[in-house]
């Protein structure tokens, strides 16, 4: 289900915020194209957190620390690596508008990105929304064997642990189906949604306290975790590692 254009000049952060918490979200046709649509999926595509699939491969790969994991390193770098056009998706709906929104969100300390790197080079990862106690993933990037569902799986990892009870995923696909995710009719989906945002959701739909919304999930728990396990009192730890990340989803899958 779509929902007319608007031009891009029009979109701002409150407007995203209120669409988000009605469980709409926006999309261009092109990276180049000047203006943006609303979608509401019929069917939604979300990863239950205690669902996550975590593969023997994918295991192996996590425990080998193949790639560095960072957050909120290289946001926009993140979000221009998603919009780029690749071989297996040569248009992108991520124009300039939506880029712009999300790296204002980001400032705001609500949109976050999970990075993977190989060596100084950024091959993978992923980007989203946070509001209450729900994650919405907006875009995900492989540029190396198996980065986005690396990244991915500390995105989950990171959510449980944080208290966080929605990742939705928008939009179904077979490498989302490889990891656990599901399909919910719209219906369910906005119940999931109420309760996951709560209270915060209430100023948002009317168009009030949009500027002030909050998180209740804990998107920096994580960190501090593994900084307590390693007994590292510093305010800057190092990035959470795979082998951590492994462990976390075999003790809760």
């Amino acid at each position: 289900m779509t929902r007319p254009t608007r031009r891009a000049s029009d979109l701002d952060a409150d407007l995203v915020l209120r669409a988000y918490a009605m469980g709409v979200f926006p999309m261009a046709e092109t990276r180049d194209d000047p203006s943006v649509f609303w979608v509401e999926p019929r069917q939604r595509a979300i990863l239950p957190l205690d669902g996550f699939h975590l593969s023997r491969s994918l295991r192996k790969t996590l425990v080998a620390d193949r790639y560095r994991l960072t957050v909120d390193t290289a946001f926009p770098a993140m979000i221009a690596l998603c919009a780029e056009p690749a071989p297996d998706r040569p248009e992108t709906w991520i124009n300039p508008a939506i880029e712009r929104v999300f790296t204002a969100l980001h400032h705001r300390g609500l949109a976050h990105s999970v990075e993977c790197w190989d060596g100084d080079r950024l091959v993978g990862g992923l980007y989203g929304l946070a509001l209450g106690r729900a994650f919405f993933g907006e875009s995900m990037v492989s540029r190396a064997r198996d980065a986005s569902k690396v990244a991915i799986a500390a995105l989950v990892a990171r959510l449980r642990v944080g208290g966080f009870t929605l990742l939705d995923c928008q939009f179904m696909t077979d490498h989302l189906a490889s990891l656990g995710a599901v399909e919910i009719p719209r219906e369910a989906y906005l119940s999931r949604l109420a309760s996951a945002l709560g209270a915060d959701s209430a100023g948002l739909v009317a168009g009030a306290g949009a500027a002030s919304v909050g998180v209740s999930g804990d998107f920096g728990a994580l960190d501090r975790l593994a900084a307590g396990a390693r007994g590292d009192p510093s305010t800057t730890s190092p990035p959470v590692s795979g082998k951590v990340i492994a462990q976390l989803l075999t003790h809760t899958s």
